[in-house]
């Protein structure tokens, strides 16, 4: 009878069946998932199903097995199955399987599993001739292995591949795993450089061979190619050999012959025919003569160093197989190969040619050994392998993983390398080190934080893991977010916070779902974006006693295990980003294009447009215009050089009336500053632009006889004019320069752009349109402000706002 097809919902057929001379074990559970089915993962370029990996050991001679059946999808059959043959994906992750062994013989056969939870849901039924249970392997993914014990003893090995449900596995699992390692590697890298000043050879003394194993397994590979790499251009160093040979081998006699021959005379002969050295009327010619010569000598440090590392490397081998040898734990044909291949290996490389150098007794670190190809690859996993790298919370192991927690860290781990590649890492605290070695921090219960330097405006921010930064909190409900990036922007004094929470989570949006019809495509579940909008309104800022709370999240998102990001651009929870601050990204390590801009966007925001992005008040859009647009200070032109000695001297600015053409703004005005032109001051030597304003004290309308600190020109002693007294004149640090323009007699402008204005053509500016694309512009470099008029006070409106030179 035909087994049930792949997709039958509900249906649980045999999937492995192993027979032996002492028992039958079974397995059975769906052969399908319908998340992989939904998303098609697990699959080759031409939509083929990949190869799972399957491996039967049979340690123990008392066993013998007679026939092996396995469930084949694309047949849909159980069908016999030898050592060799392809065996495909049959087991997943969160999924339940029901294992039976039924006894042949009355034998005291028992089940082990390095999971306790597993290795306790097998028992013995009835009389205890049947052991059986259900087996969840939860998200932990990638190769586990059953075994089952005679007497203590195994018997029989069975290595399964448990495959994830809501990510491809060669695509996106195993990438997975190789950046969190690389990371890893990375920082420990980096931090050792920066830390570690080696004098001497001493290694760490805490170290096991068991650790030491589990981190060559991974850079192995990685040593391997570096030799190879340095072997296509070692480091040498050109060596010259002076020789004393008879006169008639020499081939090339340098100039040192004639110093040599002068300290040796005795080798000089008289011959009056043939002698080429004359003395005293007398000719002579040497016998023998200093004969240099250079040749290339790999006999280098940095090659000594390269030689101490591959023989260290296969005596700690070699310890390591004498000790399993002598305990009795090279049974494992496969880890017997694995240790043989690197012995293998390393005694190649050893023979290579430019290592046939001397023993090396002491380290110095040059610059060939920390920047030279294949030479810092070496060095860096020197510094893993013998200063001891020990790894809290198992992130190197490979057999089974929590895909949920390894998740987790990918997500912060390649948010760092996202930030890391375009800004510059100030500080850390992943890696740390201690008396015994390394250790790696990134753990659930632990909290990390990294610090970052924009190199384009010197802007600091960070990003931290399971944790809030200092000062936040939450009244009610303890809330913990995965990871909070927070911004500090130039002038501003608010800190900008946004939440990027992993969430190993996926609804596919099977048909007939209320998710298929409000949201068409896969996505994030909806539990979790109810989650975001808990996190942006619970977490609060208080700063100092007292203060009122703040709530001081700009943006929360959910990260999500989905490769299609083009799809979800249509997504609602996509959209809703722009809308309310609150979404998700689809993040994988081949989907990284939607995050990787986002977060670009909102270091390189402006205040302004930062602020905008989270959900306001309502009425909060006129009063921040007002706020923005503003004129609150009056910029003037000056008569000449003068009237700003004047002004300074006495305290005041004054304006003919009929230059203010609308009087209420008088009522406005808080501050007055003057404007130097480049014809009436630098023809004097003087400074031209914008350099001094003052806070208005008290303003009047007087007659220009009545200003009695200057003498008024002829005809002008009867005219109106507007007398500003100013508390204190004020320098700024930054002149606003010209720029090619100039002002006819004054403009207005709001105190906002007048204190970070560069140029007088942006004083122009008043609309909060135009000031929000003025300060991004601002962010990416210098700005030009194009007006249609070369004075600004008089130009209509501006013609656009472009990148400056």
């Amino acid at each position: 009878m035909d087994s049930p097809p792949i997709g039958s919902p509900n249906v649980s057929i045999e999937l492995l069946r192993i027979e032996t001379n002492l028992f039958n074990l079974y397995l059975q559970g769906k052969p399908f998932h319908p998340k992989v089915d939904s998303l098609q993962l697990h699959r080759t370029d031409d939509n083929q199903l990949l190869p799972a990996h399957l491996n039967i050991n049979v340690p123990s001679t008392s066993l013998e097995i007679e026939r092996v059946l396995l469930f084949n999808p694309e047949t849909k059959e159980l069908k016999d199955w030898q050592r060799g043959e392809i065996a495909y994906p049959i087991f997943f992750e969160t999924q339940s399987y029901e294992l039976v062994i039924e006894k042949k013989q009355d034998v005291p056969l028992s089940f082990y599993h390095e999971n306790l939870h597993i290795r306790q849901a097998v028992k013995p039924l009835g009389k205890g001739n049947i052991l059986a249970g259900i087996l969840n392997f939860q998200s932990e993914v990638g190769l586990t292995d059953l075994e089952l014990r005679l007497y203590g003893q195994a018997v029989l090995g069975l290595q399964l591949e448990i495959f994830p449900v809501k990510m491809d596995y060669k695509r996106d699992y195993q990438m997975i795993l190789n950046d969190v390692n690389q990371q890893i590697y990375n920082l420990s890298f980096d931090f050792l450089r920066k830390t570690y000043h080696l004098t001497g050879l001493k290694e760490t003394r805490h170290q096991s061979l068991t650790e030491f194993f589990t981190i060559l397994q991974h850079v192995f590979g990685q040593l391997v190619q570096a030799v190879e790499r340095i072997q296509s251009a070692p480091h040498t160093r050109h060596q010259v050999e002076n020789r004393i040979v008879e006169s008639g081998r020499v081939r090339k006699p340098g100039k040192k012959n004639i110093a040599f021959l002068a300290k040796h005379p005795h080798l000089l002969r008289q011959d009056d025919k043939l002698g080429m050295i004359s003395i005293n009327e007398r000719r002579y010619y040497p016998s023998h003569a200093m004969e240099t010569k250079r040749y290339v000598d790999y006999d280098t440090n940095e090659n000594r160093f390269v030689r101490w590392v591959l023989l260290r490397i296969a005596q700690k081998l070699k310890d390591l197989k004498l000790r399993l040898s002598d305990k009795g734990r090279l049974k494992d044909p496969l880890l017997a190969r694995k240790l043989a291949d690197m012995q293998s290996q390393l005694q190649r490389l050893l023979g290579l040619d430019f290592l046939q150098v001397k023993e090396m007794r002491q380290l110095s670190i040059t610059l060939v050994l920390q920047m030279a190809p294949g030479y810092r690859e070496v060095y860096r996993n020197y510094l893993m392998l013998m200063k001891g790298l020990s790894i809290q919370s198992d992130l190197f192991r490979l057999s089974m993983k929590d895909l949920a927690q390894l998740y987790e860290y990918w997500c912060f781990l390649k948010i760092h390398d996202l930030l890391s590649r375009k800004y510059e890492l100030l500080k850390q605290d992943i890696i740390k080190v201690n008396r015994t070695g390394i250790f790696v921090t990134l753990d659930k219960t632990q909290k990390a934080k990294m610090v970052y330097r924009n190199p384009k405006n010197g802007e600091v921010f960070t990003l931290y893991y399971n944790t809030l930064p200092r000062g936040e909190q939450t009244p009610t409900i303890s809330q913990r977010p995965d990871n909070v990036l927070t911004l500090k922007k130039k002038d501003s004094d608010t800190e900008y916070k946004y939440i990027f929470d992993a969430k190993y989570r996926l609804d596919s949006a099977y048909e007939g779902t209320s998710y298929r019809r409000d949201y068409r495509t896969p996505g994030p579940e909806e539990s979790d974006i109810n989650t975001m909008h808990r996190y942006r309104d619970a977490i609060v800022y208080a700063e100092g006693s007292g203060r009122e709370l703040e709530r001081s999240m700009f943006g929360a998102y959910v990260l999500f295990p989905y490769h299609d990001e083009e799809q979800f651009r249509e997504h609602k929870f996509y959209k809703s980003i722009e809308l309310i601050n609150v979404g998700a990204f689809p993040f994988l390590p081949n989907a990284t294009k939607l995050m990787e801009a986002f977060l670009d966007e909102i270091i390189m925001d402006s205040p302004e447009k930062a602020y905008e992005r989270s959900t306001r008040p309502r009425g909060t859009k006129d009063y921040y215009q007002n706020k923005m647009a503003g004129r609150n200070v009056l910029v003037g032109s000056l008569r000449g050089v003068e009237q700003l000695d004047d002004a300074l001297k006495y305290g005041f600015y004054h304006v003919p009336l009929d230059n203010i053409t609308d009087h209420t703004l008088l009522a406005q005005m808080e501050y007055v500053a003057f404007y130097q032109s480049v014809k009436k001051f630098e023809s004097l030597g003087r400074e031209s632009g914008i350099h001094w304003f003052g806070k208005i004290k008290d303003w009047k309308v007087l007659r220009r006889r009545e200003i009695t600190e200057l003498p008024a020109r002829p005809g002008t002693e009867e005219k109106l004019y507007v007398k500003f007294t100013v508390e204190q004149w004020v320098k700024r640090e930054t002149p606003i320069v010209s720029g090619g323009r100039g002002i006819y007699t004054l403009l207005y402008t709001s105190k906002y752009v007048f204190d970070r204005a560069l140029e007088i053509a942006e004083l122009k500016l008043n609309t909060e349109e135009d000031i929000r694309q003025w300060r991004e512009q601002r962010r990416l470099g210098r700005v030009k402000v194009e007006l249609d008029h070369e004075q600004v006070d008089l130009a209509s409106r501006i013609v656009g706002i472009t990148e400056g030179q």
